[in-house]
């Protein structure tokens, strides 16, 4: 189960890194935002698209995430010795022998 929600993880990762690089730039910081009409997704109802793909795909992330993180934990109930089958009550102290006496003769 945990191998198979990994596995699903790491797809949707790459799948959100690959959505996240297909955008265009805003312009920004960097100065070398996404120009003229000749780009790959240049009407607003594609960036509404990818908009959308990336926050499905953020969501199913953070989701798997938490599932796994649910797992890792293992089980949350305290076990104690007293629970487990097989364990007895603690024997009685073993009585002291008495020291050997010399036999007299």
């Amino acid at each position: 189960m945990i191998t198979f929600i990994l596995v699903v993880h790491l797809l949707l990762a790459v799948a959100l890194i690959g959505v996240i690089l297909v955008q265009r730039s805003e312009g920004g910081a960097l100065g070398i935002g996404g120009g003229g009409g000749g780009s790959l997704f240049s009407s607003r109802g594609q960036a509404n698209l990818l908009t959308r793909t990336t926050a499905i795909l953020a969501t199913c992330f953070i989701g798997t995430s938490i599932i796994l993180a649910i797992l890792a934990g293992g089980p949350s109930r305290s076990r104690s010795i007293l629970d487990q089958p097989g364990t007895s009550a603690p024997a009685a102290p073993a009585q002291p022998s008495r020291p050997a006496v010399p036999l007299s003769q």
